[in-house]
């Protein structure tokens, strides 16, 4: 299939924020993006024309996780204050709010259904609530150090955790037992993320590099040395095809999970990216940056038809398929070589002014 590649372009950019981004999340329905800060807000941008941000306040520190529930109805939000707020994303900004843990709440993730929430502490803690009351469920403990991040697999059955103690751990959710862990990787690891066939895991590494692991096989994949600065966020495209990554060196980079090479460079941000991820459809992507401005990207790049690729993830969700891997989808050309290490090739640089209009390429 024929497929017409476009570079990525800078829709809207978002001002707001008086401190480092630390997290940004799409509403499903593509009406709103939500941000945190170390401003100790939360920031909902709304899309329709006219509509004016909202600014939730009730951390009393820094925020450092946001994400939508499955529905869009709701959003939570973790913080310094060692505290999860479940907020309503409507202008009146109504929210609920438990303390989580005994220091700093790193991440903050809803499970498939919307029932659950799972949080990371700096207190070497995993946890899972119910949303209802915001119930304490279990504890998973087996980390030396602080839990940057946790998140569930797209079913919800296990979950992944990244930590400081420069490990990533795989937790059965029904058992409360570690399934494996990645360890001595020699790094710091400040975010993890399921592949959309919940097959694969990653990585984003304080040592520039972004892993990837087969779950089943306890298997790297791939490892990325894009990056000439510690990359603190990754987002994996619905599709499964692409992965966006944001890193201290001021710079987006979207990869080519199917050739195992770097896509796309993108500069936007001034300083520091902090932090990405995609939109549920993949259509768009958001960035946040240590120069306190959200970035919204269209995607472009492939115009190839998702539905059957999302259709066929849900169906491997309900156990009709079997699981998919990254071969099961076809690229766009042969694959060359291995998929142990990025391939080498011409990689498009796309610079962008925050001003929309101005647009240098460079490097094609």
């Amino acid at each position: 299939m024929e497929t017409t590649l476009e570079d990525p372009t800078l829709e809207r950019h978002f001002k707001g924020h008086k401190d480092v981004i630390t997290s940004v999340d799409f509403n499903p329905n593509l009406k709103q993006l939500a941000s945190g800060s170390l401003d100790s807000c939360v920031m909902v941008w709304n899309f329709k024309p006219k509509m004016r941000a909202y600014r939730f306040v009730g951390h009393k520190d820094g925020v450092t996780s946001v994400q939508f529930s499955p529905s869009g109805h709701l959003l939570a939000s973790a913080s310094r204050d060692k505290t999860v707020r479940v907020w309503i994303p409507s202008v009146k900004g109504e929210s609920t709010v438990f303390k989580a843990h005994t220091s700093t709440v790193r991440s903050v993730d809803f499970s498939d259904d919307g029932q659950n929430l799972l949080t990371a502490s700096d207190d070497k803690s995993v946890k899972v609530w119910t949303l209802h009351r915001q119930k304490f469920l279990f504890s998973l403990i087996g980390h030396q150090n602080w839990v940057r991040s946790a998140r569930f697999s797209p079913d919800s059955r296990i979950i992944v955790s990244g930590s400081d103690d420069k490990s990533v751990k795989l937790w059965d959710k029904a058992s409360k037992q570690t399934i494996h862990s990645f360890s001595d990787l020699g790094s710091v690891i400040h975010q993890v993320a399921f592949h959309p066939s919940g097959t694969c895991v990653a990585a984003a590494c304080c040592d520039c590099s972004v892993r990837v692991w087969d779950i089943r096989m306890n298997k790297l994949l791939q490892k990325y040395q894009a990056h000439i600065g510690a990359v603190n966020s990754l987002s994996f495209h619905p599709s499964g095809n692409f992965m966006v990554t944001a890193s201290n060196d001021a710079t987006l980079k979207i990869l080519d999970l199917l050739e195992g090479r770097l896509f796309y460079t993108l500069h936007g941000h001034q300083v520091g990216v902090t932090c990405t991820a995609f939109s549920r459809q993949g259509n768009y992507f958001a960035s946040g940056g240590a120069d306190e401005q959200v970035m919204v990207w269209k995607t472009n790049f492939d115009s190839v038809d998702y539905s059957t690729v999302l259709s066929t993830h849900r169906e491997q969700q309900r156990g009709e398929v079997p699981p998919p891997t990254l071969h099961d989808i076809q690229p766009r050309s042969p694959l060359r070589g291995s998929l142990a290490a990025p391939l080498p090739g011409k990689v498009r640089s796309v610079s962008l002014s925050c001003k929309r209009g101005m647009r240098v390429f460079s490097g094609c």
